[in-house]
């Protein structure tokens, strides 16, 4: 079978230049998220002369957008990135709102049978290729897709999971381009992002299953690790980190209540060493955000504590994550989804962090009310803890006064008494309650 898999691979091979003009006017055409993005594909998109009223989807994309008219080629992110952040906010590139565990049925509503391009690694013995760091919501629509188009990379790793391998009999064309897979680097920690890292982490207990979210701070709890024992990852993104607590004996899933024994994930961003780690690791599961991320699957895993990053929280609790001054910065990604789901599992707690500070100090992050403009990525019915640099505040259960009172409390120290203010005129808290709090630290 090899060989006619072999004789099949040979006869589809072809240039980037050819391969793009297999789309045909008005299809959408889908990349993988980052690394499994397909770069001489992209490139090569605007030579397809016949593109008219086509759309291309991309998520938290590592190669700049395709300089082309949009009556030929729509652009549309799913989540930005440095690439297309100033084309969205310039107009110029479109935003698709979303939770991340409904991209796949939100693309399907959108393009019934769309053309999937990806970068994945190399065929194997039975015929097929895998989407290697990238399942994501692709793994979802290959079923569905009506032309499929790879480009074949050595560097892309061979991993495990649901729908997580496109046969050659599938696919319409293969390019080989053989280059290094963008890479994230660990993100420099502060000291802020350690002493967050450090609260959160003495709410995991051995034993426990991690979700670790996108950005410095959830990472820095992985510092804080090291003498975990029998911790289980179940997590919509594989961060680098997760190698030394693979090699410290700290992650071996052995307790999980869902894929025991196995590291769970939807994508992979990070180092080489990373990327290194995944090839050929029967520990790491790939699979479909919409298994990853579904509130349902989440909400049977055991002790899980799902720590996920913020950029604004208001009094009621409602945490804005996506926009800065109004203005556009990322997307929802999957917080809301194990916000909500964690709150249905046995044991589960959600953490949402943020520095207690923006620009250099001079702002506050906890707020009387979230910024004009911004969007609400987790409600004030879904949070359940708050952690800044000061510490920690459980909101779950509590009602507004109390909420207001403990977020003021992990709040800058420079700027609770204006908070406090705030408060009072919104009713929030009564004056009576201030004047009692500031008599108790009187006389401390």
């Amino acid at each position: 079978m090899l060989r006619i898999y072999e004789k099949m691979y040979e006869k589809k091979k072809t240039t980037a230049q050819k391969a793009v003009q297999l789309v045909e006017p008005g299809e959408g055409i889908i990349f993988p998220i980052m690394p499994g993005e397909p770069p001489a594909l992209l490139e090569a998109l605007p030579m397809n002369g016949e593109l008219s009223g086509n759309t291309l989807y991309r998520m938290l994309p590592s190669f700049p957008t395709v300089d082309i008219s949009p009556n030929k080629l729509k652009q549309v992110s799913i989540f930005l990135s440095g690439m297309d952040r100033k084309g969205f906010n310039q107009g110029n590139i479109d935003l698709l709102p979303n939770h991340f565990s409904d991209i796949p049925a939100l693309l399907k509503r959108r393009t019934n049978r769309p053309v999937i391009m990806a970068t994945v690694s190399p065929m194997d013995e039975e015929g097929n290729f895998s989407l290697g760091t990238s399942p994501s919501y692709v793994a979802s629509l290959i079923k569905d897709a009506k032309t499929i188009i790879l480009e074949v990379n050595k560097h892309m790793p061979r991993t495990f999971g649901e729908k997580n391998t496109i046969h050659i009999s599938e696919v319409a064309a293969l390019v080989e381009h053989d280059f290094e897979l963008p890479t994230l680097p660990n993100p420099k920690l502060s000291e802020k992002d350690l002493a967050i890292g450090k609260i959160i982490a003495e709410t995991v207990k051995d034993g426990d299953t991690v979700q670790i979210g996108f950005g410095s701070m959830p990472n820095a709890v992985m510092e804080y690790l090291m003498d975990k024992r029998n911790l289980g990852i179940h997590s919509e993104m594989l961060p680098d980190k997760i190698v030394d607590l693979y090699e410290e004996g700290v992650v071996n899933n052995k307790y999980k209540t869902t894929y025991p024994t196995k590291t769970v994930s939807t994508f992979a961003i990070g180092s080489k060493r990373l990327y290194e780690f995944m090839d050929n690791n029967p520990d790491i599961l790939m699979l479909p955000c919409d298994v990853t991320n579904d509130i349902r699957e989440i909400a049977k895993i055991d002790n899980l504590k799902a720590i996920n990053s913020s950029v604004e929280v208001d009094f009621l609790g409602q945490c804005n994550s996506e926009m800065v001054k109004g203005t556009y910065y990322s997307s929802t990604g999957g917080q809301a989804d194990f916000t909500k789901g964690v709150r249905l599992s046995n044991n589960g707690r959600g953490i949402i962090c943020l520095y207690s500070t923006a620009k250099k100090d001079s702002i506050s992050t906890i707020v009387p009310e979230l910024a004009l403009g911004s969007a609400v990525s987790t409600s004030k019915n879904d949070i359940d803890t708050i952690v800044t640099e000061y510490g920690k505040a459980e909101l779950i259960g509590k009602t507004v006064q109390e909420r207001t009172e403990s977020l003021i409390e992990v709040a800058h120290p420079n700027f609770r008494e204006e908070l406090r203010q705030k408060a009072i005129e919104k009713c929030f808290i009564t004056e009576a309650k201030n004047n009692e709090k500031e008599e108790t630290l009187a006389m401390m």
